[in-house]
């Protein structure tokens, strides 16, 4: 196996996993395909390099053809077994294990020697944490891993913080291959176009044998036209029956959970501020890269709204919050972000110059009576920072400093 000593350090998720090494718990990096986990895992490779001394390292990645033997977990179990070296700690390195049937039972049972410590990544976060915790309940922890962050976005691309290249960042997103591209839209969106061929076709059609191939493109289409609008299944199914396919609700609720478990978009659930309760039907659909998303619906200035509270939704998941749609009466709040038992509340706008907007905005979270942080996050540049306790950030800020 060789490392590329060029890798850009994600430091953000080495510095996560960091106190778990060598903790007889499964680290599990989970995320949508190209995001860079593979990467990450390469990084904690050099990572262990240098806190060790006498260690044994394995390395499987089931995209590398070198690897297509193992296919089943009695067939994993038995590879690392004769990889392993006794009387040292083995660090066991396995990318893209939901390609391998049964996988959970092999992870068991490497599990009770605890000379192993153990390192995976999957693309379909529901096969994982559903094999994961019915075999291993209270044996691995979960990292999440994003598309670049948008100071990441800069940090490989070697740019400053601009409004260009805030721009470009809205428009191509931040899959970590583009740094080998020329930012020019017809060859980015060429690449994108083939990530996203291959998580439709590999990650959602061949895993759940799908047939109506065209619903399904037909509904990625729709949740991408949406980002930012409140729909449920049966919502879903009427616009698709004035568009001529006919569909029932269970089975657009069933295909777009597929898309959640492939971790192409994520489902933002309602919930009542009042109550401190979720609601149970209707929710928003968010997407984990705008780069493909605005391959799928393309890319428009007049849809900038929209995207910006896309990338205000990634960055809070990236930051560590449990995020959801805010209900107040008949009020909406954009936001509701929770970490370590702390409320923040977020209402986000492509401009404030319009009164009307202003009232709304401000209003809503006014109206909010607990004494939790509130933020109105905007394109503008404020020359003061609050209003009435609430706090105004300029979109680019909050993606560099917010915390």
């Amino acid at each position: 196996m060789n490392t590329n000593n060029h890798i850009i350090n994600r430091i953000c998720y080495i510095e996560k996993i960091k106190p778990f090494i060598d903790k007889s718990l499964i680290k599990v990096l989970v995320g949508q395909r190209r995001v860079g986990k593979s990467y990450i895992l390469l990084q904690l490779i050099e990572y262990v390099k240098t806190i060790r001394k006498d260690f044994n390292i394995i390395y499987i990645n089931k995209e590398d053809i070198k690897y297509s033997f193992i296919k089943t977990g009695i067939e994993l179990h038995d590879y690392i077994q004769s990889q392993r070296i006794v009387n040292k700690i083995n660090y066991i390195f396995i990318d893209e294990i939901q390609d391998i049937q049964a996988f959970e039972v092999a992870l068991r049972s490497l599990l009770l020697d605890s000379q192993n410590d153990i390192y995976i990544t999957g693309s379909n976060a529901q096969l994982l944490s559903s094999d994961l915790s019915g075999f291993l309940s209270g044996r691995y922890i979960e990292f999440t891993i994003h598309s670049l962050s948008y100071d990441e976005f800069l940090q490989f691309h070697h740019k400053e913080n601009s409004d260009i290249h805030f721009e470009q960042y809205l428009k191509f997103g931040g899959l970590p291959y583009l740094i080998h591209l020329p930012l020019e839209e017809h060859i980015v969106y060429d690449y994108i176009k083939s990530v996203y061929n291959t998580i439709l076709y590999r990650d959602i059609v061949n895993r759940y044998a799908i047939r109506n191939t065209l619903f399904l493109e037909n509904l990625s289409i729709f949740l991408a036209q949406q980002i930012g609008n409140l729909f449920s299944a049966k919502s879903i199914s009427d616009f698709l029956k004035s568009q001529q396919i006919n569909m029932p609700s269970n089975l657009v609720q069933l295909y777009a959970s597929y898309f959640s478990n492939a971790c192409l978009v994520n489902k933002a659930e309602r919930y009542d501020v009042q109550g401190k309760r979720k609601f149970e039907i209707r929710e928003k659909y968010y997407f984990e890269d705008l780069g493909i998303r605005n391959v799928i619906a393309g890319y428009s200035i007049a849809e900038q709204a929209k995207l910006l509270e896309n990338i205000v939704y990634n960055h809070l998941i990236y930051k560590g919050y449990t995020v959801k749609v805010g209900v107040l009466g008949d009020k909406e709040i954009d936001f509701v972000a929770q970490k370590n038992n702390e409320t923040k509340y977020f209402q986000v706008a492509l401009q404030l110059t319009d009164e009307k907007t202003t009232q709304r905005e401000f209003g809503n979270l006014l109206a909010i009576k607990d004494n939790y942080p509130k933020y109105v996050i905007s394109k503008e540049i404020f020359l003061g920072n609050s209003f009435q306790g609430i706090e105004l950030w300029n979109i680019k800020d909050f993606l560099l400093k917010f915390e």
